[in-house]
């Protein structure tokens, strides 16, 4: 049998043909620095533009490109030149142009990734550009940096040369080219999954944001009206997409260049925060286009919210980030979780979206903006409530004097974990008022069934809901389960602060809705763990829950659920029932209604009692069912890690559940 020949290895000469094509087919077009052409001449710029497209494809397609081309200065000029034509083209009005070009330079980037140690040389040269572009639209001056870019010097002073006078003419809209090329950069990098070109783009562009002097830029984006709305639009749409995916880049990347921490980047732009949702929605939300304003407000919240995974926010950010939400946000957050939407889980452009009105459409996409403010408020709150040691926020208590009725805010913004508990009772007070719940068993009931509402609000968005059921962990359960009605007698109980959060959130309980959520049904707590989006979340999930059910075994046994309600569309639950299960699962016909287990004594004359079940069996049956499916698919080398410590946890779980 012959042997399949491999595909030529590439030569420095080839690299420099293809930078001569580029060149030649460019040149004339941009020798004549037109900013216009007529139609004919641009239908010949974007069929050439396709041709240098299709070449590259072809090169990195044939050829081998494995062998590194030596960075010497000769390829860095034939690149730096068919750079500069390219640019160029980003430059004029035709908006055909402007995104063929764009592609175009993507292509060749992952000719160049794949190609050598011309990559530094060639995401510096884009770097260099897009801070000229900023230099030619603001008023403001400095000089591009240069700073850890791989090549002599001379090869860096001549990028400087070259590309500023190419960039006289570029505007907002080249600045939103060059950062759109970026950005597609960054994802084909994220396919790639080459930490050292990740590396090497995270340095540049680092530096690059680094530079550019922010602070006064208000004069370009923080204005309304005129001309340049749209192209203020189009750069801020783009800037905040990339921001976006930058941030997230930085969890697939170890360690970056001794030269920078990640901390710093990551630190300017959380700076950048406060002036983007100035830029974007104006004064306190005053953006007058609806369309244009949500989608800004989803970007920056997935921004904030990926920021607080990445570095520890320290105080000033998290109470500085409360206000922010408060200002642009607080209709999000005061907003009903109870409403209804029997429609929330079809797709937007379905068929079945056509029956609703627009004002429903409006109110489904609100929603899932509420699930984003309401995450980030709490991420916030609770990383007050429970911040590192070193920060020295830790207060030993928390109580509001008079209901809500203390001094002032000051008195409780000096310390961080009161101001979080702050936060949260004032959140949870609209939504759940404590003057209403007059005794200890209206008050659980109310606590739970707000609970529920308030995990069905999640329920739709996977990664949310587990990185929402991981935050709630943090709460402190409250040492007593009982609520003896003796300490109702005193007023200090609803006053207490920590204490009405942690029984609006306790996790146990948290557990036993999320359970019944899913209608007990483990075939679905299963796809969560082998999924590749929220395996991870899910199995960590449920390694805490099950150790805090183990250790506090009677709260979670004496919980249970009880009657029917209104029909219920949401429904996370497959068909498929545990042959080892001695319950059967019914389908549920509406919301359950859900109470401690001592408070079941009241309904035993209630005719309704009839329909009560015993939330610790269904939940036992559930995670036992699971328990056997994972040790089958591990037996089988089926499941996608090791489970081991899950199945540990699971067995002592049992344990329990047979001494029972």
């Amino acid at each position: 049998m012959a042997r399949e020949m491999s595909p030529p290895l590439l030569t420095d000469s080839e690299f420099s043909r293809l930078c001569r094509l580029i060149n030649d087919s460019l040149h004339p077009f941009n020798e004549s620095e037109k900013i216009s052409f007529s139609k004919e001449e641009e239908k010949n710029l974007l069929l050439i533009l396709s041709q240098i497209s299709n070449e590259i494809h072809r090169l990195i397609r044939t050829t081998n490109t494995s062998s590194s081309l030596n960075p010497n200065s000769q390829n860095h000029q034939f690149l730096s030149k068919a750079l500069s034509n390219l640019i160029t083209l980003l430059t004029l009005e035709s908006p055909y142009i402007q995104h063929l070009a764009g592609n175009v330079l993507v292509t060749l980037s992952e000719f160049v990734a794949s190609s050598g140690k011309s990559w530094e040389f060639f995401i510096r040269s884009l770097c260099i550009c897009f801070e000229f572009s900023i230099l030619n639209v603001s008023s403001c001056s400095f000089e591009p940096s240069i700073t850890g870019i791989g090549g002599s010097d001379s090869d860096l002073l001549s990028l400087v040369v070259l590309f500023k006078p190419k960039l006289e003419n570029a505007g907002l809209f080249t600045v939103a080219g060059i950062i759109r090329i970026l950005r597609n950069i960054l994802k084909f990098l994220k396919e790639e999954c080459d930490d050292e070109l990740v590396q090497v783009f995270l340095n540049s562009i680092s530096f690059c944001i680094l530079n550019v002097p922010w602070d006064s830029m208000d004069e370009i984006f923080g204005v309304n009206g005129g001309e340049e709305d749209e192209l203020r639009t189009v750069f801020l749409g783009n800037f905040i997409q990339f921001l976006c995916s930058l941030v997230e880049q930085f969890n697939f990347v170890e360690g970056l260049d001794v030269s920078l921490d990640k901390h710093v980047i990551l630190s300017k732009i959380i700076d950048l925060v406060p002036k983007l949702l100035y830029w974007c929605l104006g004064k306190k939300g005053e953006c007058v286009n609806m369309g244009i304003s949500r989608y800004f407000r989803h970007k920056l919240l997935v921004l904030m919210i990926r920021l607080s995974f990445q570095i520890p926010l320290d105080y000033l950010v998290l109470v500085s980030w409360l206000q922010l939400l408060h200002d642009y946000f607080q209709e999000l957050l005061c907003q009903s979780l109870t409403e209804v939407e029997d429609r929330d889980d079809s797709l937007e452009d379905s068929p079945f979206m056509l029956s609703i009105s627009d004002g429903e459409v409006y109110s489904m996409r609100s929603r899932h903006l509420q699930r984003q403010a309401i995450f980030l408020f709490l991420r916030c709150s609770f990383s007050l409530i429970n911040p590192r040691k070193d920060t020295g926020m830790d207060c030993p208590s928390a109580t509001v004097k008079s209901g809500l009725g203390f001094d002032s805010v000051s008195d409780l913004s000096c310390c961080g974990r009161q101001k979080g508990l702050l936060e949260l009772y004032t959140w949870l007070s609209k939504h759940l008022p404590v003057d209403i719940l007059v005794d200890h068993e209206t008050y659980m009931e109310k606590c739970i069934n707000f609970s529920f509402s308030f995990l069905k609000l999640y329920v739709h968005e996977d990664d949310v809901l587990f990185k929402l059921l991981l935050q709630l962990l943090s709460v402190q359960t409250c040492q007593e389960q009982q609520f003896q009605k003796e300490r109702w007698a005193s007023q200090d109980v609803r006053e207490d602060v920590l204490f009405h959060v942690s029984n609006v959130f306790n996790p146990i309980h948290l557990f036993h809705l999320f359970l019944a959520e899913l209608h007990y049904d483990h075939q679905v707590l299963l796809d969560y763990l082998i999924s590749k989006d929220t395996g991870i979340a899910c199995a960590e999930y449920l390694l805490r829950c099950l150790r805090m059910v183990c250790d506090s075994w009677q709260t979670f046994t004496e919980f249970s659920v009880y009657g029917e309600v209104k029909n219920q569309s949401s429904i996370k639950r497959r068909k498929v029932l545990s042959e080892s299960s001695n319950f059967n699962i019914e389908p549920s016909s509406g919301y359950a209604k859900i109470i401690p287990l001592y408070l079941e004594k009241k309904f035993k004359g209630d005719p309704e009692y009839r329909y009560v079940k015993q939330a610790y069996e269904q939940a036992k049956d559930c995670l036992l069912s699971l328990k056997k499916s994972v040790e089958n698919l591990h037996l089988k080398d089926l499941f996608p890690y090791n489970p081991e410590v899950l199945l540990k946890r699971l067995t002592r779980f049992q344990e329990l559940c047979f001494k029972q």
